[in-house]
């Protein structure tokens, strides 16, 4: 009774021993230091102001309201339902959601390491050793055989004294947000570029009407000069200048309907469609969508919270130090906790007898001290890492100021443009009428009613190209300003 007594004694101080190891590897893996450096958002110099924005205007307040469905504004169902459809159905964007994922599966790895790991394994094992013995002179060979059976469970576990593995996690959750950044820059693009292929499809379509109706006007005055020639009002030089001309403005047309349809292909490809899955949808031709004169264009310091791309290069930077203190803990001692239980015998009737189980337990350490520099040459190689996206996120940001910049100055000048061609447009349509009035009543030759014709179909078409400008121009401010998702609702895959 004593005996058992002093047994049970025995393993329960064994326990309690083994607890309070455990205990203390725990609250020094978890109070332990963490080495490398700690990151800082980096810091960027811009303007107070855009340079390109006229002075008469004072900037609109970039609220995220505004940007994420900012093709809205130009008020057309069929471009709303284009973009929506584009969204749910991209490949691209499929492309950027899988690599969330991968993003997210990476974070799981790097976070597994800081916990134990546990194996299930069993072994059976029959093997024959030779035996000799000595009779009367003569050696005899004894051979035997045995079985050893065995199962149980292996553990181990890396206590993250110096933070290595915590830096792991750390550079992979910089990964993940930048992952869903990518992911936001890839709708900001995709949004964009419906919307411009859209806006040009409907830009062509009217330059193809433009175009016959005045092929149909130039027509018209063929059949008059063909009619005056044979009279023998005018010569046959009257009546070629007018047929070359039918021809020159009949051969422009095919290569635009070439270009709408294109377009049509385009953006059935974005939609994640065959190319002319939409054909039918968009051929009908429409106006081009009006576009308000200006964007909600807020401070260039906003860019630096909205446009996704700069969002990504910090979270890069991010990355890149948390890798720096991941190469650092590899200067320094690594400790474990390792240890087993099981059954092992040699026959299997008997393997599962309570005193048939093992156990062991114990911590372990290891400490490179010597690799000839390489964990040193990897702290350097990841230094240079973390400046190198620095240097990435500075040009990131100077590139999305110019792009701003860029599109608000040609916006501004196209405004002035259309309004010159539109003064244009009216001045050519009463130079072609009196021309033909004069031509008609014997007053002038037709090479006035030629050179008013196609002048009035030449600034037709350059005004129907600038509406569709200003709306690419529009279109083209929005996505420099990072718009087209949300931080609260967009799905990050």
């Amino acid at each position: 009774m004593l005996r058992g007594d002093y047994g049970d004694s025995q393993s329960s101080m064994r326990a309690s021993n083994l607890a309070l190891l455990v205990g203390f590897w725990l609250v020094l893996s978890v109070t332990g230091c963490t080495v490398g450096p700690n990151f800082r958002s980096p810091v960027s110099q811009v303007p107070a102001g855009w340079a390109g924005l006229p002075t008469a205007v004072e900037p609109l307040t970039s609220a995220e309201t505004d940007l994420a469905r900012w093709w809205s504004v130009f008020e057309d169902p069929i471009l709303t339902s284009l973009v929506e459809r584009a969204v749910d159905s991209n490949l691209d964007l499929k492309q950027a959601e899988a690599g969330i994922r991968q993003a997210r599966a990476a974070r799981g790895i790097a976070a597994s390491g800081l916990g134990p790991s546990i194996d299930a394994a069993g072994t059976f094992q029959r093997s024959r050793s030779p035996g000799f013995a000595r009779r009367e002179g003569i050696i005899h060979g004894e051979a035997s055989t045995s079985s050893l059976y065995q199962t149980g469970f292996d553990s181990g576990w890396e206590l993250d004294i110096f933070g290595g593995i915590r830096r792991s996690v750390e550079a992979a959750d910089a990964d993940l947000l930048a992952a869903v950044e990518t992911r936001r820059d890839v709708l900001v693009t995709l949004t964009a570029e419906v919307a411009r292929n859209y806006i040009e499809l409907r830009a062509f379509q009217q330059r193809i009407d433009i175009g016959q109706r005045n092929l149909k006007a130039q027509q018209d005055s063929a059949r008059l000069t063909r009619l005056r020639f044979e009279a023998g009002f005018v010569s046959g030089l009257d009546v070629a200048n007018a047929d070359a001309q039918v021809a020159t403005t009949a051969s422009q047309i095919p290569l635009l309907e070439a270009s709408a349809q294109q377009s049509i292909y385009l953006l059935g490809v974005l939609l994640g469609h065959e190319p002319a899955a939409l054909l039918q949808e968009l051929s009908p031709a429409a106006e081009i969508p009006a576009a308000p004169p200006l964007a909600p264009v807020g401070i260039p310091s906003d860019l630096l919270r909205r446009r996704p791309d700069i969002r990504r290069a910090e979270a890069e930077i991010h990355s890149a130090t948390a890798r720096i203190g991941v190469a650092t803990a590899d200067l320094f001692p690594k400790f474990s906790l390792s240890g087993s239980v099981g059954f092992q015998s040699s026959t299997s009737s008997s393997l599962f007898d309570w005193i048939s189980r093992f156990w062991s337990f114990g911590p372990s350490a290891t400490w490179r001290i010597f690799d000839t520099g390489g964990t040193l040459s990897n702290i350097e190689l990841r230094k240079a890492f973390e400046e190198q996206s620095l240097i990435v996120y500075r040009k990131t940001v100077l590139t999305a100021l110019q792009e701003v910049e860029n599109a608000l100055v040609v916006s501004t000048k196209e405004q002035e443009h259309r309004q010159a061609l539109e003064d244009s447009v009216v001045a050519n349509r009463k130079a072609v009428e009196l021309a033909k009035q004069l031509y008609v009543e014997g007053q002038t030759d037709f090479l006035s009613v030629l050179e008013a014709q196609r002048s009035l179909y030449a600034t037709e078409d350059a005004l129907t190209q600038s509406n569709g400008a200003l709306a690419t121009n529009l279109i083209a401010l929005y996505k420099a300003l990072g718009g087209g998702w949300r931080s609260a609702a967009d799905a990050d895959g």
